[in-house]
């Protein structure tokens, strides 16, 4: 059973990684918007592996229903469809040297660090308890009020700042 979990890991990132490319390299924004709902898709399946069913059902409500809809809404409210940006190579070239400095980061954390022994005030028998909701919730609603608020408040910058400046085109 411990291989049949690996092998779904390891092709949940395979696919995970591809469309996080596919995100960077399409030409056509709703291509590449369509690979970000499968890595959010896969980022809910990381999720549902950990144990956590309301973290992964959260992101695929949150993250590829309404925020994708928010950004596909952006995409062809401001005809960015039509438009190709041009690559540079020494741009690409750079981000995939960045990108492979941090995977090996990454990597060098994950070998040597003790990142799962950490003590704190909530393990997993807190968890099995209580609960993830509940105890998301609670933190989310006493701890994390204001940077929530603050979270949507942006949110609501971007919507306007997205109409006004395609009614100036219009």
């Amino acid at each position: 059973m411990e291989i049949l979990q690996q092998l779904f890991f390891y092709l949940v990132a395979l696919v995970s990684v591809i469309s996080g490319f596919l995100v960077i390299r399409c030409k056509n924004p709703i291509n590449s918007a369509i690979s970000l709902v499968m890595t959010f898709f896969c980022l809910a399946m990381f999720y549902v592996m950990l144990h956590a069913p309301f973290m992964a059902a959260i992101q695929l409500m949150v993250y590829a229903g309404a925020i994708m809809v928010l950004i596909i809404f952006v995409i062809m409210l401001l005809n960015l469809g039509s438009e190709v940006v041009g690559r540079y190579r020494h741009a690409v070239t750079g981000a995939f040297i960045a990108s492979g400095l941090m995977f090996f980061q990454i990597l060098i954390l994950i070998k040597k660090g003790d990142v799962s022994t950490v003590p704190g005030a909530i393990n997993a028998e807190v968890v099995e308890t209580v609960g993830h909701t509940e105890l998301i919730g609670k933190a989310l609603f006493t701890d994390f009020l204001l940077p929530f608020e603050i979270a949507s408040i942006l949110l609501l910058v971007a919507i306007v700042g997205a109409v006004v400046l395609a009614k100036r085109d219009v």
